[in-house]
């Protein structure tokens, strides 16, 4: 596990708030508000949690939950003038409406294409109808040979050399993660994991339990287990392995079942990590309902700012937090199929609720995609099997790190393999999700016409696993996660009872070890050819060894394993 290490420098954010290792604080009982909306709101820098909440107070909210690591409150107030007025008080960042009035769908925002290939199927088938011990290794699983990304990444090569170590942790900051599939139960870590996202019946449907808190080890999106497969999934004979199949895999659940990452539950896991040593932290979403938080952008309300402002000062508390405390932050790049540093105007924004967005010019100086723009973050490109970058993929000079397999179905133009689910990203998934879905049936058999796309297979006690294909950055993203914790495994160190490595020393050998890709020859890519408007066109800026597309290079386990750190031979 990461180490735990103090603030100090540009870590020193909130330095008069009281930092608890339980994270988030219940007020006592009795505490709740009558009020009919609930809020998150932000301390001012360097104001005390006394003087913040009697501020809350003065402005007509009564404070109902903290976590005091990054000066945040749970606020009870009504829902008209609250947000205005804990704008105006100097003690107060702002506030977020922690979730907004109104109803809304399952998340389905512009740019979200990891179903891409199973909606392109149905629609065709509606038409025709360092420890002193020798490193584990690991061999191979029999899905694997589908998993074009692990090879990208030579994962099948590390694993001969260091298949991770079990004390090496790696959260997933997602919608859950499904420990009942046989290749997460083996690397599933209880102890550590938790859920931050308590159901919300407007937009997840009815709760499953009587508290809507989901039990740990449980994924009713979906998305969480995907990742978490991609990641560490175990090399044990059945189904698929992980880039990291001997690391320890911890639930943060932050996301909602319906897809949407609220605030408070994202920031709440961040301290979690910190301050439980978890190595690395990947994060394949943005905290909604702003695609870019922006400080003052003049096409949103006075209200809107201020709750922009808060996300902001929040989301940049707890990523630091998180660094200075040992984690590695991994993060999707996103799905927007633009230049991070030259942003579109965003339409998608606010997702929530259903039918609020509009258009916002977006300045780069003073606009944020959060997490993967805010510290001490490491942003991953999506690639395709061909290693040419997913029309969907965000790309850019200036928040690129790396590039990972991310899938892109409508690679291989010109050969069979186009539009083909094999283009994509195999992984874990939960049944429930998939019977959800109408692949599965109620029986847990594959149906016949998703045999391409859906899989089951069985250990032979009868414990059963599922696995499907998505795409997306999402799927990037844990690719480099897994070879961020063999980082960590095959170079970290005990000191006392901990085990880890500094998260600058695991991105440095991140980015050392990573296989350089020059940009494409144009430079300037089109993606008419697959039926994109000319809006998806990119530029690929830079040289071999930085460029808007790949980054540093394209993640590579073996060489990552099997580097030689300057500061090992000190």
């Amino acid at each position: 596990m990461g180490f735990n290490k103090r603030l100090t420098g540009a870590a020193v954010i909130t330095a008069t708030l009281t930092v608890t290792a339980a994270g988030l604080v219940s007020a006592p009982a009795g505490a709740e508000s009558t009020a009919t909306t609930q809020y998150t709101v932000v301390a001012a820098d360097n104001v005390s949690a006394a003087d913040a909440a009697a501020a809350i107070k003065r402005a007509g909210g009564r404070v109902i939950g903290s976590n005091d690591t990054v000066g945040m409150f749970t606020v009870a107030a009504p829902q008209n003038g609250f947000v205005a007025k804990a704008a105006a008080a100097p003690q107060l960042v702002g506030a977020t409406h922690q979730v907004a009035i109104g109803k809304a769908p399952k998340k389905d925002r512009p740019g979200d294409v990891e179903r891409e290939a199973q909606r392109a199927a149905g629609a065709a088938e509606k038409a025709a109808k360092k420890s002193g011990t020798k490193p584990a290794t690991a061999g191979m699983d029999p899905l694997d040979d589908k998993l074009w990304g692990l090879t990208t990444v030579k994962s099948d090569k590390a694993r001969k050399v260091n298949a991770g170590d079990k004390r090496v942790t790696v959260g997933i900051l997602d919608t859950g993660v499904d420990a009942s599939n046989p290749d997460i139960a083996p690397n599933f870590n209880w102890a550590l994991s938790k859920n931050f996202a308590p159901d919300l019946p407007d937009i997840d449907g009815p709760c499953e339990v009587a508290s809507c808190l989901d039990p740990v080890g449980t994924d009713d999106g979906g998305h969480g287990t995907h990742v978490a497969g991609t990641i560490g999934a175990a090399a044990n004979g059945i189904g698929v392995s992980g880039v990291a199949p001997n690391v320890s895999l911890v639930e943060l659940k932050g996301g909602q079942d319906s897809g949407y990452f609220f605030l408070e539950p994202v920031v709440n896991a961040l301290v979690h990590a910190g301050n439980n040593g978890i190595d690395v932290v990947n994060m394949s979403f943005y905290v909604d309902p702003w695609l870019f938080n922006c400080t003052a952008n003049p096409a949103d309300s006075p209200a809107a700012q201020a709750e922009q402002r808060t996300i902001i000062k929040a989301m940049f508390r707890a990523l630091t937090y998180a660094h200075f405390r040992g984690v590695t932050l991994v993060s999707a790049l996103g799905n927007n199929h633009e230049d991070k540093g030259k942003p579109r105007t965003d339409i998608s924004s606010p997702d929530y609720p259903s039918g609020a967005a509009y258009e916002r010019p977006v300045d780069n100086n003073s606009c944020w995609d959060l997490p993967t723009e805010g510290p001490f973050v490491i942003g991953v490109s999506s690639l395709g099997p061909s290693l040419n970058k997913a029309d969907y993929s965000d790309y850019g000079l200036e928040r690129i790190g790396v590039s990972a397999p991310g899938g892109w179905f409508r690679d291989g133009l010109g050969t069979d393999t186009y539009r083909t689910f094999g283009n994509e990203i195999l992984s874990t998934y939960p049944k429930k999700v998939l019977q959800e879905e109408g692949s599965v049936d109620a029986d847990g058999n594959v149906l016949p016409e998703f045999a391409d796309s859906v899989f089951k297979q069985c250990t032979a006690s009868g414990q059963c696993g599922y696995y499907t294909y998505l795409q997306g950055t999402s799927m990037a993203s844990p690719h480099a996660a897994g070879v961020a914790a063999l980082i960590v495994s095959a170079h970290g160190s005990k000191r006392g009872n901990d085990f880890g490595l500094e998260p600058w020393k695991v991105e440095y050998l991140l980015y050392t070890t990573a296989a350089q890709h020059a940009c494409p020859n144009p430079p300037l890519v089109s993606y008419v050819d697959v039926g994109r408007p000319a809006e998806f066109d990119a530029l690929c800026e830079g040289t071999k060894a930085f460029n808007g597309f790949y980054g540093f290079g394209i993640v590579d386990a073996y060489a990552a394993v099997t580097a030689h750190a300057w500061w090992e031979h000190r």
